[in-house]
């Protein structure tokens, strides 16, 4: 393995030895050269090995001027960055790009000097230089942190891309002087990338990239010699790109003995002058596929995209039929349920049932039978029903109930009145066991029915393909990327008519960021929020869920006071949202006040949560709640007190089960949303009385418990003092209204008191 590397150290230095030489021979009108010295404070500043890269720069510099000025000044270069590097090191302190960029312009002093020495322009040009130098290092550094530090499996930014443009144009200005007896090392070059970027990558990149080349060749010296050649070469063998390998090697060849003998784009041209063009075709075929496989993902890092796009909608598809199947069976199950509930019988037949079990108990073997079942039938079934009935009513029966008729002709009056009372207290039981099973049962075919409607509104939900918008996903990455915040993936569609999600993949660095938000907006065209965030796939990575935002928005304030003397507050309430952008509030007061009264109210609010949670309507969760509670052993109920808004047009759904009235405060008007229904658990059906109502923007919602209600003498008290009380801060109107209420009272709370204020506000 040392073996290994130590030649992969050898095959590196070399790479960074040739291409320091090319870029010493790079220049702009061949007096200005700012490639080289740029490329090498960019590499140490990657960490790149310094012990590599510095002493190839000072080999390639002296090689291509090994006069003493020359040596001199590459040294000083050299040590402008070797002297920084350890003295940063050593004191553990990262060096900042300003810093580089004044060892960048510091370390051209020698050729500054020397040219100066001179005289002429020269001090000028080698100004110009390390200005130019300065610049193009930091937009290599730009690069080169994307590529060794993310890899390249991850879109450049438009500064990256041009940073990596200078690089080409660098290079093919670099290789222009170098010919070795009319052997180009240019063309040898230019035409080996060009075959290499076609086969690899899209038609246009290999002619953007040949246009580059050109544009390079053209600042060397002036001399536009090359450029018409290599767009002409990659216009030639962009066509035959989808064909086998060898037709694009076969068409570049071609192109250059057309541009040479019969357009003569050249100053002079021989049949040895096609042999760069020859080589590189040679050595492109000769690579394995394999090889340019591995390079085709640099290009086309999102060719399976529509692919994946495809699948998520075919998924869309199968997961719609599911979930309507499943709603199916749920929803007969429901039905299957409902009707196992069995019916009690009416009081009138259960009463002639225990009038028959009566008589069957008593009168089967009593000798007078005959005469009280035949002779005064009339009479006898009379008198019975009147005992079952008082039996019913009063629980047992007793002899000031037995009538005088009965008492003088019956001589088992005792067995009477015992079996009428046990008969009529074990139905009881027995009716309230069957009114319990009963209940339960359409307690579960509720459950069953709410759980089919959820599936049904996620089959429907899921029924639309997704529109995914290429264009917004790419404007997106790229606006991320110039604001420095690497976005490795994005997905964009439109949800439904109202709503915008996107979905970005970025470094856990840049999360938090708050201009994401501002720059999805901008490429949405309409205000995004941050509603979601969870680690990615990959380590080192955060996924961002952001969506359209709703019209409006919920400011919160709460002000709660227990019972005086009382531990604890019966009261409770809930604050949270909802999918769809809804928002619900709730208050529930507890039966009674102290830990008894909170636990009721707790898991009465607990329940409704859960219920909204999971998606279930209104009705369905109230009922469901009702019967939950309605089986508890002792009487426990609870007033309940729920909004429900929806945050994209302000429609409020008010929904009130023994709570006492509610209001919608505006500057302007208060308006009251009436009270009634009996408190949750009470009986078995429930009757809310629910109200829909539009709220605008500044409109306060105010709930409250009857411990504040109780403490004014009426709903119109109330009411004129919420409109003297109005204020944008939704907390300062709970406190006034607090306030007042104990003030009323004299500072005492003789219940619970739990006032909830909602500012709704425009986003």
């Amino acid at each position: 393995m040392k073996f290994f590397g130590k030649i992969y150290y050898v095959i590196l230095a070399v790479l960074f030895l040739g291409l320091f030489f090319v870029l010493e021979h790079a220049a702009i009108a061949e007096v200005i050269f700012p490639f080289s010295f740029a490329m090498m404070f960019a590499l140490v500043w990657a960490n790149q090995k310094v012990y590599l890269v510095c002493p190839a720069y000072f080999v390639a510099a002296v090689i291509a001027d090994h006069s003493l000025e020359g040596i001199i000044s590459a040294l000083v270069c050299v040590v402008c960055v070797v002297v920084p590097y350890f003295a940063h090191y050593f004191a553990k302190k990262g060096m900042r790009e300003w810093e580089l960029a004044i060892y960048a312009v510091l370390s051209q002093v020698g050729y500054i000097g020397f040219a100066a020495a001179a005289g002429g322009n020269g001090v000028y040009f080698a100004l110009v230089s390390a200005v130019l130098g300065t610049i193009f290092c930091l937009g290599f550094i730009k690069l080169f942190e994307a590529i060794f530090m993310r890899g390249f499996n991850y879109r450049l930014s438009a500064l990256e891309l041009i940073a990596g443009g200078v690089i080409l144009l660098a290079l093919s200005s670099g290789f222009m002087p170098l010919e070795v007896g009319g052997f180009s090392f240019l063309k040898l070059f230019v035409s080996f990338m060009l075959l290499a970027i076609t086969y690899c990558s899209k038609n246009y990149y290999s002619v953007f990239v040949a246009a580059i080349f050109g544009v390079g060749t053209l600042l060397h010296a002036n001399n536009p010699v090359f450029f018409a050649p290599f767009m002409i070469w990659a216009l030639a063998i962009s066509p035959f790109k989808t064909y086998r390998k060898y037709f694009s090697a076969v068409a570049l060849v071609l192109a250059e003995i057309v541009i040479g003998f019969y357009f003569k784009l050249y100053y002079s041209f021989d049949w040895l002058s096609i042999l760069p063009t020859a080589i590189s075709a040679i050595i492109f075929m000769a690579i394995p596929d394999k090889v340019f496989s591995s390079v085709k993902s640099i290009f086309d890092l999102k060719s399976d995209r529509a692919a994946i796009k495809n699948i998520v909608n075919q998924n869309r598809e199968v997961l719609h039929r599911r979930l309507l199947s499943l709603s199916d069976v749920f929803g007969e199950m429901d039905r299957v349920f409902r009707s196992l509930v069995k019916q009690n019988l009416s009081q009138d037949d259960v009463k002639k049932l225990l009038r028959d079990e009566i008589i069957s108990r008593n009168c089967e073997t009593c000798p007078g039978r005959a005469r009280c079942h035949r002779a005064r039938q009339e009479d006898t079934l009379k008198v019975m029903d009147e005992l079952v009935s008082i039996a019913f009513d009063k629980g047992k029966v007793t002899l000031f109930d037995i009538p005088a008729y009965l008492s003088s002709n019956c001589g088992r009056v005792n067995g009477i009145i015992t079996s009428a009372g046990n008969l009529a207290r074990q139905y009881k039981s027995y009716s309230g066991m069957l009114s319990n099973i009963d209940t339960s049962k359409l307690l579960i075919a509720d459950q069953l029915k709410g759980i089919s409607s959820v599936m049904s509104a996620l089959s429907k939900e899921v029924d639309s393909e997704i529109a995914f918008d290429g264009k917004r996903e790419q404007k997106l990455i790229e606006e991320l990327l110039f604001h420095d915040i690497v976005c490795t993936d994005a997905v964009v569609f439109e949800k439904n008519t109202h709503t915008i999600e996107a979905t970005l993949i970025v470094r856990n660095a840049d999360a938090d960021a708050i201009k994401i938000p501002d720059i999805a907006s901008k490429i949405c065209k309409c205000k995004m929020t941050v509603c979601d965030k969870f680690p990615a796939s990959r380590p080192g990575f955060t996924t961002l869920t952001l969506r359209t935002c709703p019209k409006y928005d919920c400011a919160i304030g709460l002000a709660s006071a227990a019972k005086s003397g009382s531990p604890t507050s019966g009261d409770s309430h809930s604050i949270m949202r909802l999918d769809g952008d809804r928002f619900m509030f709730a208050l529930c007061d507890g039966m009674g006040s102290g830990s008894d009264a909170e636990k009721t109210s707790a898991t009465a609010m607990s329940l409704i949560e859960n219920f909204y949670k999971a998606g279930f309507d209104s009705e369905l969760v109230l009922s469901s709640v009702n019967k939950l509670l309605s089986l508890q052993k002792e009487d426990k109920f609870s007033a309940l007190d729920v909004c429900v808004l929806d945050l994209k047009n302000g429609l409020g759904d008010f929904i009130k089960m023994g709570s006492p009235c509610g209001f919608v405060l505006s500057e302007e008007e208060c308006k009251i949303v009436e009270s009634g229904a009996l408190p949750l658990g009470i009986v078995e059906s429930v009757s809310p009385i629910t109200k829909k109502m539009v709220v605008s923007a500044g409109d306060i919602i105010l709930l409250f418990t009857d411990g504040i209600s109780d403490s004014f003498a009426s709903d119109e008290s109330i009411e004129e003092f919420v409109k003297n009380s109005y204020s944008t801060n939704p907390q300062t109107i709970a406190d006034r209204i607090l306030e007042q209420a104990l003030a009323n009272n004299n500072g005492k709370a003789f219940d619970d008191m739990t006032v909830l204020a909602v500012r709704v506000f425009k986003n």
